[in-house]
């Protein structure tokens, strides 16, 4: 890869797919900040969390979608993109790696399922600065002006500051007027989940197959969290860590458990 050694290296990456609208406005977003690299998948991944390709063969072949980009599309997840950009396309490690711009929401419990967080992830465990992008607005078509705005900013902080190794960020973006947007707000992960039901149909032979259904249901009432700035027209910035260790917990039996 040709550039020179004050150039920035940004790495676009997404779930949605190379040619999903999403990750063309993130392009368009982070473009002016640095070259450009973007390594994503041949098609949608959605939900695939942290999921790697084994087993079979990889691909990964050009594109020319993106006036004066160097694209990529990958046969695997997000987590693979990311896994061969750093070691077949770019030979070293980027300065930034952003993804998304997902078609829906990633915030609270999402994150944990997320394949466009998990490639931001993924970057991180390398000790990239990465940063996920979603919008709450699941529609095909819808206009990306607020949410190029965002993520150019807060990729632009991310470039200029010095940040931790391991740094991440899952930025969620909500669906508002731009007269309405309140800002950017940094918040917590708020405790919410989806309660699941499993809608059981048959198909025209008899048998039984199953849709994955739903209602999202905030258990969290603390004004802090990413929750409560999205319906606050706020977009939320949570600073994210990938060490799942309780601590808390862990003194706690340290203490009283003895082996």
């Amino acid at each position: 890869m040709k550039g020179t050694a004050q150039e920035k290296i940004i790495l676009v990456t997404n779930d949605d797919g190379v040619t999903a609208p999403g990750i063309r406005a993130l392009i368009e977003a982070v473009s002016p900040l640095g070259r450009v690299v973007v390594v994503a998948p041949d098609s949608p991944q959605s939900g695939k969390g942290h999921a790697i390709t084994i087993g079979v063969p990889l691909r990964l072949d050009p594109v020319d979608i993106f006036e004066g980009i160097e694209a990529w599309q990958c046969s695997g997840t997000p987590v693979d993109c990311v896994k061969l950009a750093r070691d077949k396309i770019l030979h070293r490690l980027p300065d930034l790696c952003v993804s998304g711009i997902n078609h829906g929401a990633n915030h609270s419990i999402n994150v944990i399922y997320s394949g466009t967080m998990s490639a931001a992830m993924e970057a991180a465990i390398e000790g990239v600065p990465s940063v996920g992008f979603s919008s709450l607005d699941f529609s095909f078509d819808q206009d990306f002006i607020l949410s190029k705005k965002v993520a150019h900013t807060i990729a632009k902080k991310m470039l200029e500051t010095k940040l931790p190794d391991g740094t991440l960020f899952n930025v969620n973006i909500p669906v508002v007027k731009e007269d309405e947007f309140k800002g950017i707000r940094i918040s917590r992960q708020a405790d919410a989940k989806w309660v699941e039901a499993f809608d059981e149909r048959r198909d025209p032979r008899g048998k039984k197959y199953y849709w994955l259904t739903g209602e999202f249901v905030n258990r969290d009432s603390g004004e802090d969290t990413d929750v409560w700035a999205l319906a606050n027209n706020y977009a939320s910035l949570v600073p994210v860590q990938f060490d799942l260790t309780d601590y808390k917990l862990k003194k706690q039996i340290e203490a009283e458990w003895k082996f």
